[in-house]
């Protein structure tokens, strides 16, 4: 490949991009990547890792809570977001610091400048032609805002984790996991917490059970969920901004915030004048290898909008090293992705819903618990927990596992392994549980319902 400058040139330099330029890098190609913005990309600076930092800033109001029922006596507390933001930004610049060192590294060239493409194998970069017998495409995505009027007085998930103070009352307009995510966070630092979607139940593509017991939690927490809201507008009015709603209803707040939704990050990069077919939201559209319409050009991540998640991108990124550099093709596999949503309580799930489940697998049997974690007997904390095992009747193989409570994430997580594995329900039943846990449940739940 020696005709071309770089055997690989990626655009994008998040978690999927930089891998898949290690990768390659290690395989022996001479590698690019472009990044024009921070290196991490959306997870590092925008999404994942700050999210759930804040997060963790916000559980600290049920654990000063529940200390009482403990024996613990504490004083006064305050909180100070900027104090939050300071280090989280130290953090963020420090995990910057460790990008560049990966990519340098292992031999790639980091050029932080625009990327265009111009044909199959040529980019306009920084103002500089450069060649590449591979071009990658691992540009992510961004916020998708609707037109509504007054649009502009919102901000959007991109921009909460620089927001100068924290307001008093906020509304959140959305029914993703980022909105869910969000009025869990900002009611546990106290600010007056709405969260507005436009359909019957959020989280749509979540188990049903799922969705439902979270929306019982959140309002027992005391986040105002309003569904069936839909925003006609948005005025700016003295004290704040005021929200008008399909149904006439009227409500104020200091900030607002839309997460509905985010659309991948290609309309800027010369895609179509290339020839490289994308779908109706901007999204390339990929072979089962990754590879695009134009042979030489490939697509990972956001930017395909296949599952936008960022182990997801890194696992894409892998694949298509191995199948240009290692000679071997390597197609992704989407199959039992396990994902968690870091709500409060928080959603740690894998495997199809209930309902997808039938229409998959069709005689199914369904295991499902509701139970109050010990720690809560001497909090006095009424929260309660959910766990759903879906198993195929006919092989008695473990299809899918739910769980609404603490640790949720951390819990599946495990679970996901066995899933993977082919694990049956008898061989749940085989298993002990370490007591007292609530993990322990997902192995002892005997009775389909």
């Amino acid at each position: 490949m020696a005709e071309f400058d770089y055997d690989l040139f990626v655009i994008g330099a998040g978690s999927g991009g930089v891998r898949a330029s290690r990768v390659s890098a290690a395989l022996g190609a001479r590698v690019a990547v472009a990044e024009e913005s921070a290196l991490g990309g959306t997870c590092v600076n925008r999404g994942c890792v700050p999210k759930k930092l804040f997060v963790h800033a916000a559980q600290f109001r049920d654990d000063f809570e529940d200390a009482a029922g403990f024996g613990w006596s504490l004083g006064s507390r305050s909180f100070y977001w900027s104090t939050l933001i300071a280090n989280k930004d130290r953090e963020i610049a420090r995990l910057n610091g460790i990008y560049r060192d990966l990519l340098i590294d292992a031999g790639v060239d980091l050029i932080e400048a625009h990327a265009r493409v111009q044909d199959a194998h040529t980019l306009e970069v920084g103002g500089r032609m450069i060649t590449a017998a591979h071009i990658l495409i691992a540009t992510g995505s961004e916020p998708s805002m609707p037109n509504v009027p007054g649009i502009e007085f919102a901000m959007t998930s991109d921009q909460v984790f620089q927001l100068a103070e924290l307001p008093r009352r906020i509304a959140i307009v959305g029914g993703g996991y980022i909105a869910t995510e969000f009025a869990g966070i900002f009611h546990a630092l106290g600010v007056t917490t709405t969260q507005l979607y436009r359909g019957p139940l959020f989280l749509r593509g979540f188990d049903d059970d799922v969705r439902s017991f979270l929306a019982s939690e959140m309002r027992a927490r005391g986040v105002d969920l309003r569904f069936a809201a839909d925003v006609e507008s948005i005025e700016k009015v003295a004290g704040g901004l005021r929200v008008r709603l399909a149904n006439d209803s009227v409500l104020e707040a200091d900030a607002i915030l839309y997460a509905t939704g985010r659309i991948p990050r290609t309309r800027s990069i010369g895609l179509e004048q290339a020839g490289v077919a994308l779908d109706e939201t901007g999204a390339v559209r990929v072979d089962r290898l990754s590879r695009s319409s134009v042979p030489s050009i490939w697509a990972i991540g956001d930017a395909t909008h296949r599952i936008n998640l960022t182990p997801v991108a890194i696992h894409e990124g892998i694949c298509v090293a191995k199948t240009l550099f290692a000679g071997v093709d390597t197609p992704p596999d989407h199959t039992g992705v396990p994902s968690a949503v870091f709500s409060q309580p928080p959603i740690g799930t894998v495997g199809p819903s209930e309902a997808a489940a039938r229409d998959l697998y069709g005689e199914i049997d369904v295991y499902r618990s509701t139970f109050r974690a010990l720690k809560d007997t001497l909090t006095g904390r009424e929260e309660r927990t959910l766990m759903k095992l879906i198993v195929e009747r006919a092989s008695g193989r473990v299809i899918a596992a739910h769980m609404v409570g603490a640790e949720a994430g951390e819990i599946i997580q495990g679970f996901a392994v066995a899933l993977k594995c082919g694990a049956t329900k008898a061989q749940f039943d085989a298993t002990l549980g370490i007591h007292p846990t609530s993990a322990e449940e997902f192995v002892t739940m005997r009775d389909p319902v």
